[in-house]
């Protein structure tokens, strides 16, 4: 039997992909509406494969899969989402994402992007790969190239409307370096205020929607 954790805050899309998967006689979903409560289920229970919506809020995809591989560096966790990862594609697979698929794939996309995962193997979107093959290729805007996973973590804070000072402690570094990290991310955001910060990476996909 494959066990499956899908965690998304959104109540019809969990329990209208639970009965999708469970039409697959080996298959049994258990759903969670936040990253708090998946990572209570995680620390008791114990799953083949993680279905993480990307744009939760409290905590979203990208901060649930940091702490969840923490807790299990061999975790199989699965981006499962309707929004745009690319601007999060390096730093997901950096992280230890084994798969992504997006909420409109059929029911047979998911299913083989879940057994595959569970081997080891990664179904990529045709789409996903032309997207990252253009990145690649030089298409992608020069300040997609600069991000580092320390700038969009530095960013996410700031969009907290955190201080200098609570960031620095949360990141584990000295106040002076956190400034000197934002005054070189200003640079490549080429912006002049935190609010400019903010908005611009909103704009471009680097800030999912926190509440």
């Amino acid at each position: 039997m494959i066990h499956i954790l899908l965690v998304d805050d959104h109540p019809s899309v969990v329990e209208g992909t639970k009965l999708m998967l469970e039409r697959e006689h080996d298959m049994r979903v258990t759903i969670s509406s936040n990253g708090n409560e998946a990572l209570h289920l995680i620390s008791s229970e114990q799953f083949d494969v993680m279905l993480f919506d990307l744009n939760m809020p409290n905590l979203n995809g990208v901060e649930l899969t940091k702490k969840v591989i923490e807790l299990n560096p061999e975790a199989v966790i699965v981006i499962f989402t309707g929004f745009d990862i690319t601007p999060y594609f390096n730093q997901l697979l950096d992280i230890g994402v084994t798969g992504f698929v997006q909420k409109t794939a059929t029911r047979e996309h998911l299913v083989n992007v879940i057994r595959c995962a569970i081997l080891g193997e990664a179904v990529i979107s045709l789409s996903l790969l032309r997207e990252m093959r253009n990145r690649q290729a030089g298409d992608q805007p020069v300040i997609n190239k600069q991000l580092s996973a320390n700038d969009l973590e530095i960013l996410r804070e700031v969009a907290k409307g955190k201080s200098n000072k609570d960031i620095a402690t949360a990141m584990l570094m000295s106040q002076r370096s956190l400034e000197y990290a934002l005054t070189q991310l200003f640079q490549k955001l080429q912006v002049k205020s935190r609010v400019e910060a903010v908005a611009k990476s909103k704009e471009l996909g680097f800030i999912l929607n926190e509440q």
